[in-house]
């Protein structure tokens, strides 16, 4: 089997940042094919990732960053990758903190967080995403018994094995954070946490951010006493195959 790896970017009005990210991609990982997530932007932005040579699947609607992740998810199980790598198109996630992100898979790993709080240069952030961030990794860590100290955190990586839990109509259209990890962990996926290079957002907003942080604390406390009896679609398995098409 193929160890491809396929690097997906949610991306909603990155054009001006887009274009470094995917030329650090090249630089770092220049094995990796990458797909970006056009979810409706109105900037341009699509029509910069193909002048920089990646694919790109274009949402007609803005449906959101996990709606986003789920179209990527399907078009990875599609084409048969077997690693994957979730990342920002802003400007945050460093490139070239990739070959850091994806070692622990070859260590048995099925999803790797990569955590901006273990080298001493974390960017910025608000009190109130400090203090959630710090809740939700206390809870994270109490559920799963491994230290996650960034449940937050979009720089991921995964493998097959991972994308097939993830890849179904059940993920979370807006959060997929705290609740998706600890998912995880109760199907046997082998989570890790590893320190990555971050930086503050150059351009676009955060989806926590201001009141949403509030409404965040809220899903959470909804979501995560559900987990334990929550079931997946019926029909999981024939929508995770249908085609999703990249130009």
């Amino acid at each position: 089997m193929s160890q491809s790896t396929l690097v997906l970017i949610p991306a909603h009005n990155e054009a001006p940042t887009i274009g470094a990210v995917l030329d650090g991609i090249r630089t770092h990982l220049p094995d990796a094919d990458i797909l970006v997530i056009d979810d409706c932007s109105g900037d341009g932005t699509g029509a910069i990732v193909r002048q920089h040579g990646a694919l790109t699947v274009r949402h007609t609607f803005n449906l959101g960053y996990g709606a986003a992740l789920q179209t990527g998810y399907h078009y990875a199980m599609r084409h048969g990758y077997e690693r994957i790598v979730q990342m920002d198109g802003d400007g945050q996630h460093d490139p070239k903190s990739l070959p850091d992100l994806m070692a622990p898979l070859e260590n048995g790993y099925d999803v790797v967080v990569g955590t901006r709080y273990r080298r001493g240069n974390a960017p910025a952030q608000s009190f109130s995403r400090r203090v959630g961030t710090k809740l939700f990794a206390w809870i994270v860590t109490k559920w799963t018994g491994i230290e996650i100290t960034d449940p937050t955190s979009g720089y991921q990586a995964m493998t097959r094995r991972a994308l097939r839990e993830v890849a179904h109509e059940s993920f979370p259209e807006d959060y997929p954070d705290a609740d998706v990890l600890i998912g995880l962990h109760r199907n046997g996926i082998r989570l890790t946490e590893t320190p990555v290079d971050m930086h503050e957002r150059i351009a676009g907003v955060s989806m926590h951010r201001g009141s949403r942080v509030a409404f965040y604390a809220y899903k959470m406390a909804l979501t995560l006493p559900l987990l334990p009896i929550r079931r997946r679609a019926l029909f999981r398995d024939g929508r995770r195959e249908t085609p999703v098409e990249a130009t």
